[in-house]
C-alpha cells in the first residue's frame, strides 16, 4: 500500500523526525566540539520540544522553527553515537563518492552531517532499504538548502549504497 508523504505512519514519522535531530545533533558536536554523550543529552532530555531549531546556510545568526514531530529515540541515538564514532571510516566513504577534487572537508558543516548520517545508515543498517535511507536524507537536505544540494547528497549516497550493498542495488542501473 502506497502512501503519500503526508500520510504516512505515524512509525515512518519518527524515524524520519529521529533523521533530522540526529543531522543536527551532529552538525552542533561539530560546531561545538561537544562530546557525544553531552550532545545527546542536549536532545533528547532538554530535547527540541515540539519544534526544530534550524539555522539556514549562510545564515547563522536567523532561525527558522520547524514543526518536528516525536522522534524515534533509538534510531536517533544510532545513528548520532554511530556516525561519531565512524566519522573517520564514514569520511572515506563520502570522499570517495564526491567527484572531482572536492572532499567531505571541503563540504558545509550541515552537508556533511547529512552525508556522514546518511552513510552511517548505508553501512550499519542493512535492515532499512537503501531506496529508503537515500530518500530519507534527500528530503532531511530539502529541510535545509532549495539549490543543487538535494541531488548532490542523492548521488553521493547512491554511489555509497552500490559499494556498501552492492547485491541490494544490482540491477538498478
Amino acid at each position: 500500500m502506497a502512501t503519500n508523504k503526508g500520510h504516512r505512519p505515524a512509525s515512518a514519522r519518527r524515524r524520519s523526525a529521529a533523521r533530522l535531530a540526529a543531522v543536527q545533533a551532529l552538525y552542533n558536536a561539530e560546531l561545538t566540539g561537544a562530546p557525544v554523550d553531552v550532545v545527546l543529552d542536549d536532545f533528547l532530555r532538554h530535547g527540541l520540544g515540539d519544534k526544530a531549531l534550524i539555522a539556514p546556510p549562510g545564515d547563522a545568526e536567523a532561525e527558522i522553527e520547524a514543526p518536528l514531530a516525536e522522534r524515534d529515540s533509538p534510531l536517533f541515538v544510532a545513528i548520532v553515537r554511530g556516525t561519531l564514532a565512524e566519522r573517520q571510516r564514514l569520511d572515506a566513504m563520502v570522499d570517495g563518492a564526491l567527484t572531482g577534487d572536492w572532499t567531505v572537508e571541503r563540504l558545509e558543516a550541515v552537508l556533511r552531517a547529512i552525508m556522514r548520517a546518511g552513510a552511517f545508515e548505508l553501512a550499519e543498517r542493512p535492515d532499512i532499504p537503501s531506496r529508503v535511507t537515500i530518500s530519507e536524507y534527500v528530503d532531511v537536505t530539502h529541510a535545509f538548502y532549495s539549490g543543487p544540494e538535494p541531488g548532490l547528497v542523492n548521488a553521493v549516497l547512491d554511489r555509497i549504497a552500490r559499494v556498501v550493498r552492492e547485491g541490494e542495488l544490482a540491477g538498478n542501473g
